[in-house]
């Protein structure tokens, strides 16, 4: 078999982005995840279940459909043969692991994981490692990538979202944002690329809680917890010196729920927790705090909507408000196919190739949308996306004049 074919018979592999702010203790945690025992099935934390992303293919009709027979993978809850992509060995402290050369930037972990250096274009490093499996120079079904302190994980996931070849091998498992327990209240203060880690998370780890021992530091404790969720309800806050932050806990943050075999919306979306949070926040915030700027909230409605009105609201979306979308995830129900919902994920300007899947997984048959964005106001998304389904407010463009007007950026009729 050649390594083309094997490559095209490969199941995606799951990716996960590993971020924090600097010193937040990323390479203490990636160091315990790659050497612990394997985990035990996940169980549910602060009352959230844990769950696992579908894998997909695409089809002719560029959308990709669910591939239940490829599941398996998802269900390892552990880092054996897991490839980690980081900047340079010495930020990273894996040094005493390494034990044999495998290809160019590549090493073999004692834990039987791959090291893979990432000196140039993180696209590179992808490829690398596909080559190194193809070829049967290497052997890893996971690979985590551990981003600087200062990266934003917009450009990770672009890649993963966008690229014509890396799109088909890898499938984005979720991200993990560290957050240091002890001085993150002044870092989401003073860097606003540390509010914008926090709030397109699917998992956030607190560290060092266990240093804050006194009255005042728990109360800090306990008010940070409340701002980490005010930025990102739905994401499960983990405490690392509780050892909470294990390989179940920590892998698997998608959309397929591997203890059912099917694919979960609800506790992916989780838009109950975004729409409570929407509920409860009010407009006396400190403007010059970062976290002022960022807004979480669900959109859901039981109509379908046309499939070319979807398009174009996506459309529209990403043309006015491109980088102030920080992420965008939902279940579409489509006129055209209203038994066969679509699953979107987009971040700032580019989209992830929809999902359709065979049926609706749960008995709630409406689109529900959640929504990360920056500096824009809930009812500025929401008014946009009524238009497209067809009713008409008073002083309100209606499907019709935004469809047929030549001013609109990407949206006027071709004339």
């Amino acid at each position: 078999m050649t390594a083309r074919h094997t490559a095209r018979t490969r199941p995606p592999i799951p990716l996960s982005v590993l971020t924090g702010f600097l010193g937040a203790g990323k390479t203490t945690l990636l160091n315990r995840l790659l050497k612990a025992p394997p985990c035990p099935p996940p169980q549910a934390v602060d009352g959230r279940p844990i769950y696992a992303p579908s894998l997909t293919r695409e089809s002719g009709d560029g959308i990709n459909h669910d591939l239940a027979e490829t599941h398996d993978l998802a269900e390892t809850h552990d880092l054996a043969e897991t490839a980690v992509i980081i900047n340079e060995f010495g930020e990273v402290g894996l040094d005493h692991l390494l034990v044999e050369h495998v290809d160019d930037g590549i090493v073999l972990l004692s834990t039987g994981c791959l090291c893979c250096t990432m000196r140039g274009d993180l696209i590179d490093a992808l490829e690398r490692l596909l080559r190194s499996l193809d070829n049967g120079r290497a052997a890893f079904s996971r690979v985590i990538i551990e981003t600087t302190g200062l990266a934003d994980p917009a450009p990770v996931l672009h890649i993963l979202m966008a690229h014509p070849y890396l799109v088909m091998r890898y499938r984005l498992d979720g991200i993990v944002t560290v957050v240091d327990a002890l001085n993150g209240a002044g870092t989401l203060d003073a860097y606003a690329e540390a509010v914008k880690q926090v709030a397109v998370a699917d998992r956030l780890v607190l560290t060092k809680t266990d240093l804050m021992t006194s009255p005042h530091q728990r109360a800090s404790l306990t008010a940070l917890r409340a701002r980490l969720h005010a930025l990102n309800p739905a994401a499960p806050v983990l405490d690392a010196a509780a050892g909470e932050a294990n390989a179940a806990h920590i892998l698997n943050c998608g959309l397929y729920d591997p203890a059912n075999k099917i694919p979960n919306v609800k506790r992916w979306l989780a838009a109950e927790a975004y729409a409570e949070t929407h509920h409860r926040h009010g407009h006396d915030h400190d403007p010059n705090r970062h976290d002022a700027h960022v807004r979480s909230f669900a959109l859901t409605s039981p109509q379908a909507i046309p499939a070319g009105a979807f398009e174009m609201f996506m459309d529209l979306m990403r043309s006015l408000h491109g980088p102030n979308l920080l992420r965008v995830k939902g279940v579409v129900k489509l006129a055209e196919h209203p038994d066969q919902p679509v699953v979107v994920h987009a971040v700032q300007h580019i989209t992830h190739p929809a999902a359709r899947l065979e049926r609706w997984p749960d008995g709630d048959r409406s689109t529900r949308m959640v929504f990360i964005v920056r500096d824009i106001e809930p009812r500025v998304i929401s008014e946009l996306f009524n238009a497209f389904l067809g009713p008409v407010a008073p002083d309100r463009a209606d499907r019709a004049a935004i469809a047929d007007n030549p001013l609109v950026p990407f949206g006027g009729v071709d004339r």
